[in-house]
């Protein structure tokens, strides 16, 4: 085996990029598991109208703030999801 073939392509910008992408896509998966607990809260009237209120306003805003850093580093909401192979896709298609 050449030495070539054993070295990792370290360009910092790729470095950069593939690390926000991996941590775009815990907090990705991370939002959509509180937004479908949100849901169920809200369908079982757990919650007072100020909670829901908190809670919509801060899952809208966490939302576009993901979309500003996509946007940053050039990714795609598609992106971010993982292919578990037979397990399919990481996070739902939406």
């Amino acid at each position: 085996m050449s030495e070539h073939r054993n070295r990792m392509d370290l360009d910092p910008d790729t470095v950069e990029r593939d690390l926000v992408k991996l941590v775009l896509t815990v907090v990705e998966l991370l939002r959509q598991l509180m937004e479908r607990q949100a849901l169920r809260r809200f369908d079982t009237g757990d919650l007072t109208e100020q909670q829901e209120e908190r809670i919509g306003l801060t899952l809208m805003l966490l939302e576009d703030r993901m979309a500003e850093l996509r946007d940053r580093y050039g990714l795609r909401p598609e992106d971010l999801n993982l292919d578990l192979g037979p397990l399919g896709p990481l996070l739902p298609r939406r």
